[in-house]
């Protein structure tokens, strides 16, 4: 089977049409997993209308393994481990711990640097649209939808443009709702589903959200002046 996406932009543009049904409303935030999922997102929330803003999630590579994830960490002090691999590899706790500490140190050096001083969107109450560019393991996606719920909103949705099988069918017992656009039996990687995957720079997330809340700003503005 041939890449369907020419790169996240595109995915995110296809993945927006899965979404109709949320656009256009006032309660509806579109959240990315930076870095890659940003450009998906972006997409996602100007065909709906829609708030961007970032949720950031770390992977906790296995030591020496720094691929394979053992489990994640997000913004607001989820933690999820993936036990499979943590018994496969009789991973002690403490190990776990002091990679967490470390990508803690990493995940809140993003925030600062994405934010560059600007507040979150409010998510209490407000219909949250979760969005990376592909679901693996799906340990990250699942650390996010359990920090997430600690914000209070009134609904997740998990939202890609590809994923596993078996990892879509499983956040379905966690999210409110879960969109895999594709879920090819033969998944492999995500990255074998673009044909461009080159990595998003941290630069690249910075302007994304700019031109969002700036496009933004100028839609509101017009919207008044009508």
């Amino acid at each position: 089977m041939s890449a369907p996406y020419q790169d996240r932009f595109d995915a995110g543009r296809q993945l927006a049409t899965r979404l109709s049904a949320y656009a256009n409303r006032d309660d509806v935030v579109v959240l990315a997993l930076p870095r890659g999922g940003l450009p998906v997102a972006y997409e996602v929330a100007r065909a709906l209308n829609a708030p961007l803003d970032v949720f950031l999630v770390r992977k906790l590579g296995l030591p020496g393994y720094e691929e394979l994830a053992m489990g994640a960490i997000a913004s607001g002090g989820g933690r999820v481990n993936n036990e499979d691999v943590v018994r496969q590899f009789r991973v002690p706790e403490d190990v776990i711990d002091g990679v967490a500490a470390r990508e803690l140190l990493e995940l809140e050096r993003r925030e600062e640097v994405y934010r560059a001083g600007r507040e979150g969107v409010e998510l209490t109450d407000k219909t949250v649209i979760l969005i990376d560019d592909g679901l693996a393991t799906g340990s990250t996606m699942r650390a996010a939808v359990q920090a997430l719920g600690r914000a209070g909103p009134s609904r997740i949705v998990v939202a890609v443009p590809v994923g596993a099988p078996d990892t879509c069918e499983h956040l379905r017992r966690e999210a409110d709702q879960v969109i895999c656009a594709e879920t090819p039996e033969s998944f492999s990687a995500v990255g074998r589903w673009y044909v461009d995957f080159s990595q998003t720079t941290d630069e690249e997330v910075c302007e994304i959200l700019n031109r969002a809340a700036q496009e933004r700003r100028e839609s509101r503005i017009g919207a008044g002046t009508k």
